[in-house]
């Protein structure tokens, strides 16, 4: 009886309309990163400032879940494919890749600026959501289950910062100005 109700509490998790919603916002921006050099940069743009919203907003919605087991999710993303979307993105924002950053630390800001690049945001958020993809695109539901939640604790620890911050950074890009 156990096993009967931890498989409909999973499949009630991975097929709830809060998460499809997530994991396609996820596929779509996966999708938008790594076909970076087949847009101009100005809409490519102006689709990441459209879409990184709707990512935030998707994540935050979701349910907070426990993993079904123990074990760590598997990862997709190979070095060479983080490599490919950091280059598209580096190659097209160019100079503009760079963009000042403050320091944070378990939410406390300081006063330590840092440059940080866009690129190397992106390709880490893109790591997290590639790999919750794949993950689903392998049907097993409790590997889609885990990634998800996985997917979900990255978030509030470390790429739902990376997010804003990329946000933030592309906004005067898209306005062509200086902030």
């Amino acid at each position: 009886m156990r096993d009967f109700f931890d498989n409909w509490l999973m499949q009630n998790f991975i097929y709830r309309d809060s998460t499809i919603a997530f994991v396609t916002a996820a596929a779509q921006t996966c999708l938008l990163l790594e076909k970076v050099q087949e847009h101009d940069r100005s809409e490519w743009i102006e689709q990441l400032l459209r879409l990184l919203p709707v990512l935030y907003l998707r994540t935050r919605l979701l349910d907070s879940e426990t993993a079904m087991t123990e074990d760590e999710p598997q990862r997709f993303v190979t070095e060479e494919d983080y490599n490919f979307v950091l280059v598209g993105i580096r190659e097209t924002l160019g100079s503009d890749d760079a963009y000042l950053d403050v320091f944070v630390d378990q939410g406390v800001y300081t006063d330590e600026v840092q440059t940080s690049y866009i690129s190397e945001t992106l390709a880490d958020i893109y790591q997290e959501l590639k790999d919750l993809a794949a993950a689903f695109q392998s049907g097993n539901e409790p590997v889609m289950h885990d990634a998800v939640v996985a997917c979900r604790e990255a978030f509030d620890v470390h790429w739902g910062q990376k997010l804003l911050a990329a946000l933030r950074a592309l906004h005067p890009l898209a306005l062509n100005t200086d902030l």
